[in-house]
């Protein structure tokens, strides 16, 4: 007990941190002449391990681009655009609407230079956004100065340079110092002050109690995905084993391990081996399928348009074949002659023989459900996913042999083979078409067509899922469900799942109108598809300055809702489509709180630069998403996105802030906490 508590409090605090200040990238630089006229200034940088960093040339829509600030060249030219090196990655943001260009692992920015003079300065910076999967850095900056003797340009080449340039004595030399450097680059004065004086009310920027820990989800979304992927693998090897290629042979494998051993103990160890078996051989298909990719392949493939049409197709075939158009099957002779090797051999190579027989007599019933699991764990481009995946399909389809080996008297008890199989099976190709349609949004998405928007993806699904409840109450009827009355007639659990199915269904019709429909969010296209959209209402902050709309706070006698955001933070548009369209949410943002939304990649130049004291070091403000990143850092202490505060007309915290986490009952509470507090 006490080390599960000491566990606890260990992953708590754990949590706590992680949700503060990061440094996920480690930057370097240097200057490489080759002794020439020219010369390159290159950025490497190490990625921590599930975070990401942006390309260059992403426009203004997208997240947080690579770009090359100069605050100042002297002898030095630019030469082109700042460019990546190195293994990049793509995929769509469905968030964005874009494809999006990124690095792990290590990444590299290289900006070519030549020189003017014999002695030269370069004082720059590259600024860049770092993500993972649950949270993101705000824009930061890796500055680079360096300052010495030209390799190429000797002083009599200067001089003469200089007699050029020269248009007349008039000229001021401060001007021409100007020309000779980038003409990209200002000259514009800094304002230096403290973060005291940022504001008109110093209790605005004074940092707040510490003591406050940053409410996040329990998982990260990371481990999240990954027992999704196993929960997924698991249900399929549970549907797998009521399919009619398998159920049947459960009791005839296990009754001839019972037999053929003089001894219950060895039956049941064979049995026992015969589970392992089964979930080796899935578990090294799930391995392979990375191994031979590889996970930055797997990731590349899932954004692939021709890919993502194929995988399209694929499933429509898996489909149309558990409907009973046609079987698919692997050669006969495959598996007689894994069945012969079988029979010759003993020991744990002919229990293992036994299990490939299996897998390879079954694959009619499997395939389209290994298919549909390594499509969706295969494509998130991590290397855990896909073994992991058909690490939970093999061990519920192995579980029942083992059981029943251990217990055979459950075998009397348990359902013998009849249509409720084929039940399941016509049940699973409705589910495989579903699927089918979300790889098809991917390559409309990427290309632009607009065949597949939100509302024309809904109404295909309203009418799969209707179909499906109508066939589960047995209102439908396919050819491979017999001609008797007796086939037709559906048992109450199936009754039961069509009106669910139906109901379903009947939920997805207002998102034709632009209803958010939250639960087949993930599944359908973003909302900006839909072309016919009554859903006009959405949570808008009033304010994107702290300190107007601080004083608004103060004016209105409301607390102040500060939500430290980005335009390119994938994270902060998922809380607002899926939380803040929650009516109870919306009402408490809109009617108690007056809304601060402070964008930390915004480029918006301030009026005057300012120059700051950070952690002993000087920094220089330029933009208002600096201003704001500024702001997050030093009164908070936390630098990622999304990052939400409630503050009181000084500035003083209301509540522990809160981070990433989808749970409305969670934010709704933690919205009425700050009210609470605030009405003391």
């Amino acid at each position: 007990m006490r080390k599960l508590t000491l566990l606890s409090l260990t992953l708590i605090f754990s949590l706590a941190v992680s949700a503060q200040m990061v440094d996920p990238v480690s930057f370097s630089a240097q200057l490489k002449t080759n002794e020439s006229a020219t010369g390159e200034i290159i950025f490497t940088g190490q990625i921590d391990r599930g975070w990401h960093v942006y390309s260059t040339k992403l426009g203004n829509s997208g997240p947080t681009e690579a770009t090359l600030i100069v605050n100042r060249l002297d002898g030095v030219k630019l030469i082109g655009e700042l460019q990546p090196r190195g293994k990049e990655q793509t995929k769509f943001d469905e968030i964005f609407g874009i494809k999006v260009r990124y690095f792990e692992g290590t990444c590299q920015f290289v900006q070519k230079v030549s020189f003017t003079k014999p002695q030269y300065t370069i004082d720059c910076a590259l600024e860049y956004g770092a993500c993972n999967d649950e949270t993101c850095a705000p824009p930061t900056e890796f500055a680079f100065r360096k300052s010495g003797q030209s390799p190429a340009i000797d002083k009599s080449a200067d001089a003469s340079v200089k007699q050029e340039a020269k248009p007349s004595e008039e000229q001021p030399k401060e001007k021409l110092d100007a020309e000779e450097q980038n003409p990209t680059v200002t000259t514009d004065s800094t304002l230096t002050i403290q973060s005291s004086t940022l504001s008109a009310d110093s209790l605005w920027w004074a940092p707040v109690d510490k003591a406050f820990n940053v409410q996040t989800s329990g998982l990260s979304a990371q481990h999240a995905a990954l027992w999704y992927i196993f929960l997924m693998g698991f249900l399929g090897g549970l549907l797998a084993l009521f399919t009619p290629c398998v159920w049947p042979i459960i009791p005839m494998t296990v009754s001839f391990f019972l037999k053929r051993s003089k001894d219950r103990s060895r039956g049941i160890r064979d049995a026992i081996a015969y589970g392992i078996s089964i979930i080796a051989i899935y578990l090294t298909l799930g391995i392979l399928v990375t191994a031979i990719f590889g996970p930055d392949t797997l990731n590349a493939m899932s954004t692939n348009v021709w890919f993502n049409l194929f995988l399209f197709a694929l499933l429509v075939i898996f489909a149309l074949s558990f409907f009973g158009w046609f079987e698919i099957h692997l050669p006969a002779s495959w598996g007689n002659k894994v069945d012969m090797q079988a029979s010759k051999t003993t020991g744990w190579l002919s229990i293992f023989l036994m299990a490939f027989t299996l897998a390879l007599v079954s694959f009619s019933c499997t395939a389209p459900i290994v298919g549909l699991l390594l499509v969706e764990t295969a494509t998130s481009g991590k290397w855990l996913a896909p073994a992991l995946g058909m690490f939970g399909f093999a061990l519920a389809l192995a579980l029942p042999f083992t059981l029943f080996a251990l217990f055979p008297a459950w075998l009397k008890q348990a359902p013998k083979s009849g249509s409720w199989m084929n039940i399941i099976k016509v049940s699973l190709g409705f589910i495989e078409l579903a699927f089918s349609l979300k790889f098809l949004s991917v390559a409309d998405l990427a290309y632009g067509w607009r065949i597949l928007d939100r509302e024309v993806f809904l109404a295909l699904w309203i009418v799969i899922f209707g179909l499906l409840g109508l066939y589960l109450i047995g209102k439908l009827v396919f050819p491979s469900d017999g001609t008797d009355e007796k086939s037709r007639t559906m048992p109450v659990p199936c009754i039961m799942l069509g009106m669910l199915s139906l109901a379903f269904a009947l939920y997805m019709v207002p998102g034709l109108w632009g209803a958010p429909c939250k639960a087949v969010s993930a599944f359908a296209p973003p909302m900006w598809t839909q072309d016919f959209n009554l859903n006009q209402h959405e949570v808008r902050a009033l304010y994107t300055d702290y300190e107007q709309g601080m004083a608004a706070a103060r004016a209105a006698g409301k607390p102040a809702f500060v939500d430290f955001t980005g335009f390119g933070c994938v994270n902060c548009r998922k809380m607002e489509a899926a939380v803040w369209t929650d009516p109870q949410v919306a009402s408490l943002l809109e009617n108690d709180y007056i809304l601060i939304s402070l964008f930390v990649d915004d480029k918006t130049p301030l009026e005057a630069p300012i120059e700051v004291d950070f952690n002993g070091e000087k920094r220089t403000l330029r933009t208002v998403g600096q201003k704001w990143s500024y702001l997050q850092a030093t009164k908070f202490g936390a630098n990622t996105q999304p990052f939400y505060c409630l503050l009181d007309n000084d500035g003083r915290l209301l509540a522990a802030p809160y981070s990433y986490d989808e749970s409305i009952p969670a934010y709704i509470d933690f919205l009425q906490q700050g009210l609470k507090q605030y009405n003391r």
